[in-house]
């Protein structure tokens, strides 16, 4: 089994959508970012490629590529998720926090939930995904951006098959 540890941050900006999780969500702005920015999407894909030492989200899909501009960061989470899948890997489960004043973001928590599942590959009680803030310190308690932070257990496929009865 390896443990692998994501993290993003991403300014927030007039202008844009705010996605976290795959889940649009109603706010005055978005994250600013390359793609859609979204840090809780990023900071798994970065716990995912961590514990399979595969490199990072910068590595296999870099801001200078234009082939990104503006992409679904959960089209990027199914490619990495296919790539652990090519090089024999299997996701145990997925846990990350979003660090984030506002907005209220629990009732988009199952939503998350499901698209993170669903994109991995795995069952929705497998991701685990919870909010919080940072009580008004530094710049994300003045609300100038968010933040994620994500862990994701994996071990060989063949391994986890058998472990599973599969």
């Amino acid at each position: 089994m390896r443990v692998g540890i994501g993290y993003d941050v991403h300014a927030l900006v007039s202008g844009r959508r705010l996605v976290l999780g795959g889940v649009e969500i109603p706010f005055e702005k978005g994250l600013d970012g390359h793609s859609d920015a979204d840090v809780l999407i990023h900071a798994i894909i970065d716990a995912l490629l961590g514990a399979t030492a595969q490199g990072d989200i910068g590595v296999h899909f870099p801001s200078s590529d234009p082939r990104y501009k503006g992409i679904s960061s959960v089209a990027l989470l199914r490619e990495a998720a296919a790539m652990l899948r090519i090089a024999g890997w299997g996701v145990h489960n997925v846990d990350a926090s979003i660090v984030a004043e506002h907005p209220r973001l629990t009732p988009h928590i199952a939503e998350m939930r499901r698209i993170v599942s669903e994109a991995v590959g795995i069952d929705i009680d497998q991701v685990s995904i919870k909010s919080t803030t940072s009580k008004g310190i530094g710049f994300l308690g003045r609300g100038e951006g968010i933040a994620a932070h994500a862990v994701a257990l994996v071990e060989r496929a063949e391994k986890l098959r058998q472990r599973r009865g599969q």
